[in-house]
């Protein structure tokens, strides 16, 4: 994986873009009417969700287990922040709890155990009252079903890119137990058109 990432980032630079997704424009909304103050963002990437938090005067610490994407985020959107390279399996890297979380487009390359892991990972890593946000894929994207089936909802969809694709039944099984407090349908735009993605709130009890 995280060859395929490298490769990704080398290759196409600002690969999304330079704007922030809906998601962490929904992240923000919602942690600035919770009053969160610092946010942790595993699978950073070059960091383009980061500046919607910053903007609004939140401190945001980042994961990256891409070095590219971390060079990338320096030096194209000038971010002057904390960001552990390495993987999210190796959580924690620090002793901080923090208000926020938001973690888009990560869980779901993950399998199981590692799902399991992440989840819960983060909801430790929360403050009490604190909330974590989760954009993980819709069962309803069009690729789901194609190349190799791993498992229920699993497939290696290309060479070393894996996905678990998620409905509203396996959110509330994979989150319940973190406190999931909403669950919503999200369309992010893509150079190709959009794809259906669902948002999982948590509130850490």
């Amino acid at each position: 994986m995280t060859e395929f990432w490298e490769v990704a980032f080398t290759e196409k630079q600002l690969m999304w873009g330079p704007e922030p997704t809906r998601s962490a424009i929904f992240a923000r909304d919602y942690f600035t009417k919770m009053g969160v103050e610092n946010v942790l963002i595993p699978g950073i990437g070059y960091g383009r969700n980061a500046k919607v938090f910053l903007e609004r005067g939140m401190s945001v610490t980042g994961i990256e287990i891409s070095e590219t994407a971390i060079a990338l985020a320096r030096t194209q959107l000038g971010l002057d922040m904390p960001i552990h390279h390495g993987s999210v399996a190796d959580m924690p890297y620090d002793d901080e709890r923090y208000d926020g979380v938001f973690c888009y487009g990560l869980v779901h390359l993950l399998d199981a155990r590692g799902r399991a892991k992440l989840i819960e990972d983060c909801y430790r890593q929360l403050t009490p009252g604190g909330h974590m946000i989760f954009t993980v894929i819709s069962k309803e994207a069009p690729m789901y079903g194609r190349g190799a089936r791993l498992g229920d909802d699993w497939y290696e969809i290309m060479p070393d890119l894996k996905m678990y694709f998620y409905d509203d039944d396996s959110v509330r099984r994979e989150f319940g137990p973190y406190g999931l407090v909403e669950l919503s349908r999200i369309e992010e735009p893509t150079p190709g058109g959009s794809l259906p993605f669902i948002q999982a709130v948590c509130k850490h009890r």
